[in-house]
């Protein structure tokens, strides 16, 4: 950590690595923002203002360099669904868990094999996204009983939705899938043309649907046959954001209608021998706060909290804590 801790020094100034806060916290500003034109939204602008306003950070180690560095201890939430902060620290928890839990399921299952798979169906109106998305809900339930499906061990499911240039709105899934040794002999293969076969009938399209399918694998260069930074990857692509912070301000009208479509529905789902491994909605500030790890704390804390005339966090030396002594 960089030593300029003057009274108005900027978080970003200080920790390099948490750069990310001031973009986030002023999307969520221009969220607010956007939640504040209409009264049927007032209670989630109020509680986007309200959130993140002071972070607290302890000080460790770096493992690598030995130099201290920042790392997040306090924080408050708004858990709004399309808080860009929130939205953010919740695609980190959801990682970090996977992440923790990686070693453990290689070593349960050190003959699985991970595929990748995107499912989406064709652009609708943002006003009549609920029930395409009820739709396609129901014919993920089909999907799992088919046959095909029945090699799958355990999944990962995730709902996406991004804006067309028209604005429309394009709902997909992305699916990490775990699979047995056997799954890539013989008849048991399923092909991507058959992954495609499989989604129209499922999702009882008239159309071929686009879907892609890939197999995780290690990069060139990679130890050969480890696949934990390959799922790391897939993980993160799986575990990202249900809707891109740039979508929810490029159209204020289509974000607030989207706002209304998805309400109380479940973006992420799972099963098989992964079932319950993810849980929507369930998280507390210290779970945004992603505070387990290192257990390196001694109760000291430096505070910085959001200054919206210059959309950045600086030094706020009220929060500040000493060291705990025995």
């Amino acid at each position: 950590m960089h030593r300029r801790q003057g009274q108005d020094a900027a978080l970003s100034d200080l920790s390099h690595r948490d750069t990310p806060w001031d973009d986030h916290r002023a999307r969520a500003a221009d969220v607010q923002a956007i939640y504040s034109e209409l009264s049927e939204f007032e209670r989630l602008a109020e509680r986007i203002g309200k959130c993140s306003g002071v972070l607290r950070f302890g000080q460790t180690p770096d493992p690598e360099t030995g130099e201290m560095m920042l790392r997040l201890r306090e924080a408050q939430f708004c858990r709004v669904r399309h808080c860009p902060v929130c939205q953010w620290r919740r695609s980190l928890m959801w990682q970090a868990r996977f992440f923790q839990a990686l070693p453990g399921l290689v070593e349960a299952h050190r003959e699985a094999r991970w595929l990748f798979l995107t499912l989406t169906v064709r652009n609708c109106p943002v006003e009549a996204l609920r029930p395409v998305l009820k739709d396609m809900n129901a014919a993920w339930g089909r999907l799992v009983k088919r046959p095909e499906f029945r090699q799958v061990q355990g999944w990962i499911r995730t709902t996406e939705v991004t804006r067309g240039r028209d604005g429309s709105a394009h709902p997909h899934f992305h699916a990490l899938l775990m699979v047995p040794p056997s799954y890539f002999r013989g008849q048991s293969y399923v092909k991507q043309a058959r992954w495609v076969e499989l989604w129209r009938d499922t999702a009882r399209l008239n159309y071929a649907p686009s879907v892609d399918v890939r197999t995780v694998k290690a990069r060139p260069g990679e130890v050969d046959g480890d696949v934990s930074q390959a799922l790391r990857r897939a993980a993160a692509e799986t575990l990202k954001y249900a809707v891109k912070p740039s979508d929810m301000t490029a159209d204020p009208a289509w974000f607030l209608e989207l706002t209304r479509q998805v309400h109380k529905l479940r973006f992420i789902a799972t099963g098989g021998l992964l079932k319950g491994f993810l849980r929507d909605g369930q998280e507390s500030d210290e779970d945004l706060a992603l505070t387990d790890g290192d257990g390196q704390d001694d109760g000291s804390r430096v505070g910085f909290n959001w200054r919206p005339a210059d959309r950045r966090y600086r030094r706020y030396r009220q929060a500040d804590a000493e060291p705990k002594t025995e």
